[in-house]
């Protein structure tokens, strides 16, 4: 934790950094807070940007004790624990940029402790060679370490960005883990490589299609291809569910909503059209890198 805490601050401050140079226009707040229960965090977040509609990054450090029943459900041990993680979530303007996330975090409750985290891929309109860009830069990252890591980091982010009331991925996928325990030097210095991949896997995407036109017609697909990442969160995301449940801030909990959301009754994409071609790809996840 001594060595993860400084480490994950430093992210931050490149992350905004880096985020404010693509942008051009907007700038991160700082919003530092306090837990009631031991510890607190510092959020960032810029809105209403020339590429980012809302960007958020935020870092929490926390500890203190767990609920009896929460506790119960997790792999540690009793009711102590303490916690340190950072997590970024892009909704760029255009519907042409993808969003994305990245989250990474330490867990340790009583004698265990495990890193998690991952990052994903949530284009409204799909682009080939974007998808294989974003799965190649982490494929590459982690291979670095151990070849067997990537295949298995990709299956289990097919299976858990996936709405099984919709019958589709959140998106196209990329890394996702949730029990990276035994050596943890060897697992920091794993999860220090991911972390490190995330802008060159995103931001070249970004740069390409920020200036790919759209119209309203675009627009309103984005908003209601949000309303799918907002289902997820608020039903299926074990960070939210972390967040909430140990008393962490709310409003930095739930600053991965969009902005700008819609949902409409039983809607379907015009047969043969973008729109529905990037259903079919969500509805059967396929190889990338």
């Amino acid at each position: 934790m001594a060595e993860l805490v400084p480490f994950l601050q430093a992210w931050q401050e490149r992350l905004c950094a880096e985020l404010e140079r693509l942008d051009g226009a907007a700038r991160f707040g700082r919003d530092p807070w306090q837990r009631a229960g031991g510890g607190g965090g510092l959020t960032r977040m810029l809105e209403g940007g020339a590429v980012l509609e809302r960007a958020g990054v935020a870092f929490s450090h926390v500890h203190g004790e767990l609920p009896e029943a929460f506790a119960r459900r997790l792999p540690g041990e009793g009711r102590a624990f303490a916690a340190a993680g950072l997590s970024v979530v892009l909704h760029p303007l255009s519907p042409m940029v993808p969003a994305t996330h990245a989250n990474l975090r330490f867990i340790a409750q009583g004698p265990k402790a495990w890193f998690g985290g991952g990052s994903d891929l949530t284009p409204y309109y799909l682009f080939d060679e974007d998808a294989a860009h974003f799965h190649r830069t982490w494929r590459d990252a982690c291979d670095r370490h151990d070849p067997a890591l990537y295949p298995q980091f990709k299956e289990r982010c097919d299976r858990y960005f996936f709405l099984p009331h919709r019958g589709e991925a959140r998106g196209v996928g990329g890394v996702f883990f949730d029990d990276l325990a035994g050596e943890l030097g060897p697992s920091l210095a794993l999860v220090k490589d991911l972390a490190e991949a995330f802008l060159p896997a995103w931001l070249p995407l970004a740069e390409r299609r920020r200036a790919t036109p759209y119209g309203a017609a675009q627009r309103a697909w984005q908003e209601l291809r949000r309303g799918r990442y907002v289902e997820f969160n608020l039903l299926h995301d074990r960070g939210t569910v972390f967040g909430l449940e140990t008393g962490g801030r709310t409003e930095s909990i739930l600053m991965s909503m969009p902005p700008r959301v819609r949902w409409a009754y039983d809607h379907h994409p015009a047969p043969g059209s973008e729109e529905a071609r990037l259903i079919e790809v969500l509805r059967r996840p396929r190889s990338w890198a």
